[in-house]
């Protein structure tokens, strides 16, 4: 298999990083992995899991020689990152991301993008609820959409990013800014509010009954306490960073909400059936177009 790049630096060692240092060492055996992360115990754990080539504790040695450098940060933290490391990244190096917003970290990024290096932002649509460098593996990008924003950066190297997260089984795909987080909006971050708020009222409610929720959970609950596990720092950031669009489609919801909420109290059977049945196909969608796992 071509090397599309020989040296990669990956900074930030949770799911996604670590996934991404398996996958590489996996598929792309040859190509150095530098790995940073600003936590001490984290990289201590990532190099007692073999998981780069090298693990450095200044960002600066990690992205120094690299070809590609992957921010697998919060987006929160995007910006403080790409300052500390643009003064040492060398000529025509490519810098990614993996943040789940795109108009905020292109903002936050693009100001400190050295003029002979190039941004291509990027996002993975792969994640599970876990974090830290031990919940990472090889195969959490395959046949999961790996999404590109070109952002005006020449054919050639937006060609090589993608040859690169191809080889590691990511099914590469273009979007634009704006596009990309109203699609998210309402893909990803208002399922996990919406997680975030179910779990929420169920702590609030009282000793017994709350007891008896988590004791007797079926299985919709259980998948909403999954999704509200995720990392809240992570999570954080996207909402504050992706504000407009998750508002846009929680006033959406909300309308939806308010429409199904008539329909049980003034027991409209075929405006409920209709509604369950068009989620049905939504969700046979999911299934045939190989996007659950």
């Amino acid at each position: 298999m071509t090397q599309p790049y020989n040296h990669i630096a990956i900074i930030g060692i949770g799911l996604i990083g670590s996934s991404l240092a398996l996958a590489t060492k996996r598929i792309l055996p040859d190509t150095h992995i530098s790995l940073y992360d600003h936590a001490d115990d984290v990289r201590a754990e990532a190099g007692q899991l073999g998981l780069g080539t090298e693990i450095h504790d200044q960002i600066s040695t990690a992205v120094s020689n690299a070809e590609l450098v992957v921010l697998a940060v919060p987006v929160g933290a995007m910006a403080e990152v790409m300052a500390e490391l643009a003064d040492s990244l060398k000529p025509d190096t490519v810098i990614t991301d993996t943040g789940s917003t795109k108009r905020s970290v292109i903002k936050d990024i693009s100001p400190l993008v050295p003029d002979d290096c190039h941004f291509i932002p990027s996002h993975p649509l792969a994640g599970t609820e876990f974090s830290g460098p031990a919940s990472g593996f090889a195969t959490l990008f395959e046949k999961r959409y790996w999404l590109i924003l070109p952002n005006g950066n020449e054919q050639i190297k937006i060609d090589r990013l993608a040859g690169y997260l191809g080889a590691l089984g990511a099914m590469v795909e273009f979007m634009d800014t704006e596009y990309h987080d109203r699609v998210l909006a309402i893909t990803s971050h208002l399922p996990h509010l919406i997680a975030y708020t179910i779990v929420g009222t169920a702590v609030d409610l009282e000793t017994q009954l709350k007891e008896d929720v988590i004791k007797y959970s079926a299985s919709g609950f259980r998948d909403f306490t999954r999704i509200a596990a995720s990392d809240p720092t992570m999570w954080r950031d996207v909402f504050i960073n992706n504000d407009e669009a998750v508002l846009e489609m929680l006033q959406r919801f909300t309308e939806d909400l308010s429409y199904l909420q008539r329909a049980i109290r003034w027991k409209e059977k075929d405006k409920l059936f209709e509604l369950f049945t068009r989620t049905r196909d939504i969700r046979r969608s999911i299934i045939d177009m190989g996007q659950d796992s």
